[in-house]
């Protein structure tokens, strides 16, 4: 088996913090998002990321980070949005030059599951199989894409722990009035003989991943589910990405140790502070500072604080700031 992480998006709905920086290598409780799909992945897997030409070189760096396994950096020839392959067109193509003839596990690097990757594996049968998330809330399932899965075995309903497994007959794109409250996620496995339907439709279809599933059932193919009740994000916006901030952390305060703050500051709900912030006379309230910054004097409220900023006596809440940003109160 080959594990393949996409991370070669240009996430515009984050930006600033994701104006220089791939959207999986945002900081989460002291380290980059995509460490959290890797460590996911069981060691005898190899991994293979990809990325687009503008990031290449912060991913190479963050891959030497990991230090028990090897990581292969494919680089798409892409400089902006518009010059992209698409997720699938990425796929296609690097099975095609690799020659992959192997079952896959394919990852969306900026999706964080709560659960384990061997009770998904415990799911796989010879079908494709497709991770699903149950939300619970049919008002909530509206903003994503769900999936309908028949004969679902009884199991997902043991509390956190429990999963199950059924058979998929649809899929719904953010249904007005949603069947399901399963939501499609990153995970998906294809048997190597499934790969040939891959390539073929991503030759017209590029963009959309789990869009080859439905060309599955529309071949009569089988496609298999497993649902889990864990947690689980998806890392499109400001309010997704402090969400789980707040999820990980879970109102402490994780703290780098090059960094400082004087005895007069308020530190409330969950904060990560990276390396080399100093922090003085100060309040925070679930925040997220990136690193090589100096707060002074502020009152900061659910704001994430890209590198290298410098605040004085500022009031902000809600705010994302770019890194390099300075402010200070006239």
């Amino acid at each position: 088996m080959k594990a393949f992480i996409l991370a070669g998006g240009f996430a515009t709905r984050l930006w600033p913090l994701s104006e220089r920086r791939a959207k999986p290598l945002l900081p989460l409780a002291g380290k980059p998002l995509l460490t959290y799909v890797v460590e996911s992945i069981p060691k005898d897997i190899p991994v293979t990321v990809s990325t687009n030409a503008v990031f290449a070189d912060d991913m190479k760096a963050w891959a030497k980070t990991i230090n028990d396994r090897d990581i292969t950096i494919s680089i798409e020839d892409a400089g902006h949005e518009g010059e992209k392959l698409g997720a699938l067109g990425a796929v296609s193509k690097w099975l095609t030059e690799e020659n992959i003839d192997d079952d896959l596990l394919l990852l969306a690097g900026d999706n964080y599951v709560g659960c384990s990757m061997e009770k998904f594996f415990e799911a796989r049968g010879t079908n494709p199989l497709i991770a699903a998330h149950d939300i619970g809330d049919r008002e909530l399932a509206k903003q994503f894409g769900t999936v309908i899965v028949e004969n679902l075995s009884s199991s997902l309903g043991g509390g956190a722990g429990g999963g199950g497994g059924g058979k998929v007959t649809s899929f719904e794109e953010k249904p007005l009035h949603p069947k399901s409250t399963f939501v499609s996620t990153g995970w998906w496995w294809l048997p190597k003989g499934s790969l040939s339907v891959l390539k073929e439709h991503a030759s017209k279809h590029p963009d959309n991943v789990g869009g080859v599933f439905e060309e599955f059932l529309k071949r009569g193919m089988t496609v298999d589910a497993f649902v889990f009740k864990e947690t689980w994000h998806d890392i499109g916006s400001f309010e997704s990405y402090l969400h789980l901030h707040r999820e990980i952390v879970d109102g402490k305060t994780l703290a780098d140790n090059t960094s400082s703050m004087s005895p007069n500051c308020i530190l409330e709900g969950s904060i990560s502070i990276g390396p080399n912030v100093k922090i003085e006379k100060s309040t925070l309230r679930d925040c997220i500072l990136f690193g090589n910054s100096t707060i002074t004097d502020c009152v900061l409220e659910r704001c994430i604080i890209d590198e290298d900023c410098r605040l004085e006596g500022v009031d902000l809440t809600d705010q994302m700031l770019r890194a390099g940003t300075i402010l200070k109160r006239p």
